[in-house]
């Protein structure tokens, strides 16, 4: 199971957020971002929005990075931890901008990059940027093609509803080959068939767990799928976030459970196909208890988890 590193103050949820994480500096994620590489988590999820309308504050909070701005600030404050999204909203950005973008982060960071990529939910959002809220799904899988051409293609073209070109080059291309690995989330069923034709990952986030191991077993069902190994996300504490950001009671997934019902926990999501999660954050004072906390799981939790 590989794991991956809460890194607070990401967003503030209602759902999640502890008082002490709004006071998180960028110099402290960064030291947790270093540490976090140290001890050998294996993957840091950046989240993203651009605006949060004001009828969505009180659930979603306003505080959002740019996601691949951030995946390549801390590509460069660490040493081998993976970058990752959750998620990237890929309708609201020019799909060119977006492929240079996430493919110079790879080449700088020597192939560190990854990208989760989502058609988006807030309809406000989408009309503060201009962009039709109703094509959004659309919108995505000409991007997404798009966007591959550009990283695999030695002659890029592409003659779309929203894209269109040709006769030019595209460097650098990704590290990574084919290309950095692109995961999908999302748990409708467009989602889940967007994964895959176009991607190696899912990231399920209103799944409940006791359904995961039926919708991977959808996604490898479509004709698109060949095969390619492919990854499932569903942190521990996923479900205490609702639709809309609301929150919700989990008990398998409350902050602060012992040893043994965390790996007990992970372990169960193993056999329904996760191949990454995350341990939610415990009540803790502010970030060296957090720090103590997360050296914690690595330490003990990850090597008895399959």
């Amino acid at each position: 199971m590989q794991l991956v590193f809460n890194l607070p103050h990401m967003l503030r949820l209602k759902a999640m957020s502890q008082p002490w994480e709004g006071s998180v500096t960028g110099a402290d994620q960064t030291r947790m971002a270093k540490c976090a590489d140290a001890w050998g988590y294996d993957m840091i999820a950046v989240p993203e929005h651009f605006v949060i309308p004001v009828e969505h504050v009180e659930l979603s909070g306003p505080h959002y990075l740019q996601s691949t701005v951030a995946q390549a600030y801390l590509a460069g404050a660490t040493e081998r931890i993976r970058l990752n999204s959750c998620i990237t909203v890929l309708p609201l950005q020019h799909p060119i901008v977006l492929a240079k973008a996430l493919a110079t982060a790879d080449w700088m960071s020597s192939g560190r990059m990854m990208v989760t990529f989502g058609v988006g939910w807030l309809e406000g959002e989408f009309e503060a940027l201009g962009v039709p809220f109703r094509e959004r799904g659309a919108m995505a899988d000409e991007y997404l093609a798009v966007i591959k051409e550009l990283w695999t293609s030695d002659s890029p073209h592409f003659d779309g509803k929203y894209v269109s070109f040709g006769e030019m080059a595209f460097e650098p291309k990704p590290v990574q080959k084919p290309h950095l690995p692109i995961w999908i989330g999302g748990d409708a069923d467009a989602a889940l068939r967007r994964a895959a034709k176009f991607a190696s990952g899912w990231w399920s986030f209103l799944t409940p767990p006791e359904k995961i191991a039926d919708r991977v077993d959808f996604i490898k069902s479509q004709p698109h799928y060949d095969g390619r190994p492919f990854d499932v996300v569903h942190g521990l504490g996923t479900r205490r976030v609702g639709e809309g950001h609301v929150v919700q009671d989990d008990p398998d997934g409350r902050p602060g459970m012992s040893e043994t019902e965390i790996v007990d926990r992970l372990s169960w999501l193993g056999e329904q196909g996760v191949t990454v999660s995350a341990v939610p954050i415990p009540p803790v004072g502010g970030v060296d208890e957090y720090l103590d906390y997360a050296q914690w799981v690595i330490e003990v939790i990850k090597p008895q988890v399959p």
